[in-house]
């Protein structure tokens, strides 16, 4: 049987409905402090979370239970270490606080990579979300769908977190995070002003021993500027082992609003530094990106996420260019078409869900988080995006 046909088969898992609720956990202190009482705190979701996810159960750690499978997961491991020594202890705080074996959640992590590099099945996930970008006067907007498979709806919650480490630069953001998993790949923003959403894209071939998608997001939160976020997602000497996109912009920055998308690719054969491509998003403009690649060449797998962007991106397409924050809940909302929709939440059966929707105003400093469509229900939870003082000087790093 298929890395596929495995990850399509019935979840046997009791279904549990959307739930209108917003988990939150403020924290300060170390990197594995910040772990440890994120898994202390929501230890019974992620020890679930890690019971019913399907990629890892029936995937994963079959997968690392073979020679190939150890070599994918030592090889990335070893890459991580090198580089970002500190994320790796957030991942052993979470997994000591929840009690569940950090193999097990570095397996979570590596995502995608072991089955394609081990088995060269490519993407066995039709994950997948939709970020929109309205760059208009009186309207800067970023719109998100936040789309997992079904298993993560009710499993996640928002870190806000203030890290203060010696020998590493303070951070402090606040974002959305799945169970058990370093916040950093789905949405939120840092007190430097970064805003941001992330798309899964689906490469053809991925690479054992550079950097996992979710390393390069989680470090996004610490940049303080566009060149920063540039440098990250580059990641000289090592290079992205996975693809995904980038859309953000800066609040604090000078002039004019500007947007960006980048798109990220894995780093080429004999080479050691991401492929990237970024696509700028000036005043009375806007755009919107799925989970395919639209300006990068890169090869990418067959199968159900490319079908689903294809079908969003023809159905954004089909209402007029956004204008104000709600055109883009409008498009957000949508649930036409069949099969693949802008907002996913058809039945218990699907595979993918859309499990928040949030939306960023550049001009009151807001993020609203929807927890149903947004076009018919008011954001749960409306977020003040705090911004560090630019006027004093930072905490020494």
């Amino acid at each position: 049987m298929t890395t596929t046909e495995i990850c399509n088969k019935k979840s046997t898992t009791k279904y549990i409905s959307r739930r209108n609720v917003v988990p939150i956990i403020h924290v300060r202190g170390t990197h594995y402090d910040i772990g440890f009482d994120i898994g202390r705190t929501f230890a019974k979701m992620i020890q679930d979370f890690v019971d019913i996810y399907q990629p890892l159960n029936k995937i994963y750690l079959p997968l690392f239970a073979t020679e190939e499978g150890k070599k994918v997961y030592n090889e990335t491991l070893d890459a991580v270490k090198k580089q970002f020594p500190q994320y790796l202890r957030e991942i052993e705080g979470t997994a000591d606080g929840a009690n569940v074996p950090f193999y097990k959640l570095f397996l979570m992590h590596l995502d995608d990579i072991l089955p394609n590099v081990t088995e060269m099945q490519g993407n066995a996930l039709p994950v997948g979300c939709t970020s929109i970008m309205c760059n208009q006067l009186g309207h800067e907007i970023l719109g998100h769908n936040e789309d997992a498979v079904s298993e993560t709806l009710n499993h996640w919650y928002l870190v806000s977190a203030h890290v203060i480490e010696t020998g590493y630069r303070e951070e402090k953001f606040t974002s959305l995070s799945y169970a058990g998993f370093l916040p950093g790949y789905t949405m939120g923003y840092n007190h430097h002003g970064l805003v941001y959403s992330i798309n899964t894209l689906s490469a053809a071939v991925l690479r054992s021993g550079k950097t996992p998608r979710y390393f390069l997001t989680r470090a996004l939160l610490g940049v303080e500027n566009f060149v920063q976020a540039q440098q990250t997602l580059r990641n000289e000497d090592y290079g992205a082992a996975e693809g995904f996109s980038v859309n953000m912009t800066f609040l604090a920055q000078e002039g004019d609003r500007m947007f960006h998308n980048a798109e990220v690719g894995p780093v080429k054969a004999d080479t050691n530094r991401s492929e990237l491509n970024i696509l700028t998003v000036s005043p009375d403009e806007n755009t919107f990106h799925c989970n395919k690649y639209l300006r990068l060449k890169v090869e990418e797998v067959k199968g159900k996420i490319i079908q689903s962007s294809i079908r969003r991106m023809e159905t954004i397409s089909k209402h007029p260019p956004v204008e104000c924050r709600q055109d883009v809940i409008n498009v957000l909302s949508d649930q036409t078409g069949e099969d693949y929709r802008v907002y996913q939440d058809f039945g218990k059966d699907d595979e993918i869900k859309t499990i928040a929707t949030g939306i960023f105003d550049c001009i009151k400093r807001t993020w609203s988080i929807y927890t149903d469509i947004p076009q018919i229900n008011e954001p749960i939870l409306v977020i003040p995006m705090q911004l560090r003082d630019f006027t004093t000087p930072q905490s020494k790093k």
